[in-house]
């Protein structure tokens, strides 16, 4: 079946909901009006207004209600419709989220995912296309997840209701309405994909890419590309920002001795520069030349659609960023 990322997360919501009475989701119109993209649609009527309700415009109120939900042993899957809104909240889940569990003790759990949609899409503009990963693994404590396709979206986010730690659960806005072909009995399978196990999702010899995202499918495009030139890429998925697969992408280091990070995000103090810092200190006998970065431009958001695709990362300028390294 062809299923697509937007469809793999309502489904995976839905299942876990039916599986434990415990789940529940809330959030910023997701009952009635079934989310703005509209992935929690029907689940009001199947699921009933105790275990599917809407909020009001209060992202802090939202995270602080759901960890208190998570801590008295209920496992809210809240929204805060757009990555940006984490900001709001910041305070909440930098401290409270990530930390509480450490400061009180073995005796807490804390069973809670916080869903946003992240990136730019057609001309949203600097307050709606952030991504905020980076910002947040600065913060022990919280698992980050960043699926890059349908499979990995229901899987991880399974995983992630069912884990009694905190997740903040990233879906690229533009990746909801890709479609992945995917084997009925298994996707209709219990499965869950392990967190913090990153995926290769390409094989190669000449550069390890390590694409977050939206980018994983732009990666897997340039490296067919160059593929044709003679370039053979490893494209790599993490999956999970924090904790980092560190054994996985290191083994493809020392197979292909060249590295690239490729993400959505700005360029400064982004993913990329915590991964290249990493890749430096703990692989630099492997490295047979500089860290390539691949990321947005550092400028707000523009809300023209042209400008907008010149700012983040496109499969042209990929290829030209590893041709230039090669």
């Amino acid at each position: 079946m062809k299923v697509t990322y937007a469809k793999a997360i309502g489904d995976a919501l839905k299942e876990e909901m039916r599986r434990d009475e415990k789940v529940l989701i809330y959030g910023e119109d997701v009952a009635q009006f079934g989310n703005i993209f509209g992935i929690t649609r029907g689940m009001l009527e199947e699921f009933g207004p105790k275990r599917v309700r809407n909020t009001p415009i209060a992202e802090t109120a939202i995270v602080a209600t759901a960890a208190g939900a998570a801590m008295t042993g209920l496992r809210p899957c809240v929204e805060l419709m757009y990555a940006d809104f984490t900001m709001v909240a910041f305070t909440e889940i930098f401290h409270v989220v990530s930390k509480w569990r450490y400061m009180h003790g073995p005796e807490y759990k804390l069973p809670l995912v916080i869903r946003c949609a992240e990136g730019c899409a057609n001309g949203a503009g600097a307050e709606h296309s952030n991504v905020t990963e980076s910002l947040f693994m600065h913060a022990p404590g919280l698992t980050i997840i960043t699926p890059s396709c349908a499979y990995d979206a229901k899987g991880l986010l399974k995983s992630a209701i069912r884990s009694d730690n905190p997740v903040l659960f990233c879906e690229p806005k533009q990746l909801y309405q890709v479609k992945q072909e995917i084997d009925d009995a298994l996707y209709e399978s219990d499965y869950t994909i392990p967190i913090g196990k990153a995926d290769v999702k390409r094989s190669g010899r000449d550069m390890t890419v390590v694409a977050i995202g939206l980018m994983v499918p732009r990666a897997l495009e340039a490296a067919e590309i160059l593929s044709r030139e003679g370039i053979e890429l490893e494209v790599i998925d993490p999956r999970t920002l924090a904790p980092l697969d560190t054994e996985t992408i290191y083994a493809s280091l020392a197979k292909t001795h060249r590295a690239a990070i490729v993400e959505e995000g700005n360029k400064t103090s982004g993913v990329g520069a915590e991964l290249a810092a990493r890749f430096q200190e703990e692989q630099y006998d492997e490295l047979d030349g500089p860290i390539l970065r691949v990321a947005a431009l550092d400028v707000p958001m523009p809300y023209n659609i042209p400008m907008e695709k010149t700012a983040v990362p496109s499969v042209e300028r990929i290829c030209a960023a590893v041709r230039a390294a090669l």
